[in-house]
């Protein structure tokens, strides 16, 4: 996809790029739409996922309007998830993101429309949501692992596209596994949400590390972790469902190996677990959203047991540096749409079935109030060392 303006030339040719219909009003000034994405059934539309490259740019003010963000969520009309408080990032070697700060930021509210206004250091830079994660930075994780005794690689199934889903192992092997806890964590089931790659990068370079600490986690808990779970999404730039157009957090009550690999892999590994006589102690599915951070899990379902655990959890997330809930841990439910098939999340699909203590995440992409701003990606790395903390803490006494 590129676009030839008159001065400034916009790509997206590359892996994650999404930019929708891009308009010229003047030579430093472009209108470019926020693509977006609709389910299967052309509903729950959102716009919040834009990866551009610019080249040619002036030495003077650029004016670029993001447009077309009006969405639905749930099947509500009306909901943005760009909004006045969204903060993008931009970056001129591809590598370095920065947030535009609020001076370089204007929300109109009429339209909706987010306008940045900013003078290019150099002639060519990238603008994006949210830091991206792709493919490539998970390669470059796992081949700083090249023969670590304490990392198992599998592949658990492929994509609508055919692209690997993978499944990872951290634990000390010398240590009998009836010993452990045993921990999954889920990332990436929705392609925008590139933050929940970083924190789980942040886990696994931690766990993975000399450090005493991870050695020691690694002696007491199996952890499990899905780091990508739609890899076409995230290289064709989408925003939240595959690419037959279903939503990969939503569908785990009606899941169809054809038109949601994605979803059937993961399932499948997690019951093959179960069905080997084992057990899982706490599941977790890391997402992003707008403002807020939260947990909720099948506290009303799960009864003392889970309630005490979701307790501790947020009482350990409480003490890290970014994690900011402004209530306590909130109750799933049984489905996102009662009534509707197909509308079951990932944590209550596995209560559900399997009576699995499964939570959902989310973290903000807006401004943190701990941190004072949008969280970089040093943060999420270092967020993900610290939920590895929070969720063995949260486990229950050795039993």
């Amino acid at each position: 996809m590129l676009f030839l303006l008159a001065v400034i030339t916009i790509t997206a040719s590359f892996d994650g790029g999404s930019v929708g219909e891009v308009k010229q009003v003047a030579p430093a000034h472009l209108r470019c739409g926020v693509k977006g994405q609709a389910d299967q059934n052309n509903r729950n539309r959102q716009a919040n996922w834009y990866y551009l490259r610019l080249d040619s740019l002036p030495r003077e003010q650029v004016r670029i309007d993001l447009v077309n963000l009006a969405g639905e969520y749930n099947f509500r009309p009306g909901a943005l998830s760009v909004t006045r408080n969204s903060r993008p990032v931009y970056s001129y070697d591809g590598e370095r993101w920065i947030h535009f700060t609020d001076a370089q930021v204007e929300w109109d509210n009429a339209e909706p429309c987010l306008t940045l206004r900013f003078t290019p250091e150099r002639p060519a830079m990238w603008i994006a949501h949210v830091p991206p994660y792709t493919k490539r930075h998970l390669t470059l994780l796992l081949d700083d692992f090249p023969r670590s005794p304490n990392l198992r690689r599998e592949v658990i199934g492929r994509s609508v596209n055919s692209r690997e889903i993978s499944l990872l192992t951290v634990t000390d092997a010398s240590v009998p596994r009836e010993r452990k806890d045993v921990v999954w964590l889920m990332a990436r089931q929705h392609a925008w949400e590139a933050g929940t790659s970083w924190i789980a990068e942040g886990a696994l370079r931690f766990l993975l590390s000399d450090s005493p600490e991870a050695a020691k986690l690694r002696r007491s808990v199996i952890w499990k972790i899905l780091p990508m779970i739609d890899p076409d999404g995230v290289a064709s730039g989408a925003v939240r469902f595959n690419a037959n157009g279903y939503d990969v957090n939503r569908n785990w009550d009606a899941v169809d190996e054809r038109l949601m690999p994605e979803i059937a892999a993961a399932r499948r590994a997690i019951f093959a677990w179960l069905d080997s006589d084992r057990r899982i102690d706490l599941f977790l599915a890391l997402h992003n959203t707008e403002s807020a951070d939260f947990i909720e899990g099948p506290l009303a379902q799960g009864g003392e047991p889970v309630r005490t655990l979701a307790s501790r959890f947020a009482h350990a997330l409480a003490r890290t540096a970014s994690f900011y809930a402004t209530g306590p841990p909130r109750d799933a439910g049984l489905s996102t749409t009662p009534g509707m098939k197909g509308r079951m999340t990932v944590n209550q699909a596995l209560f559900h079935e399997r009576n699995i203590p499964a939570f959902l995440m989310e973290t903000m992409v807006d401004r943190n109030p701990k941190l004072g701003r949008p969280r970089t990606t040093e943060d999420n790395l270092a967020f993900g060392a610290e939920l590895v903390r929070a969720m063995a803490a949260s486990l229950p006494p050795a039993r």
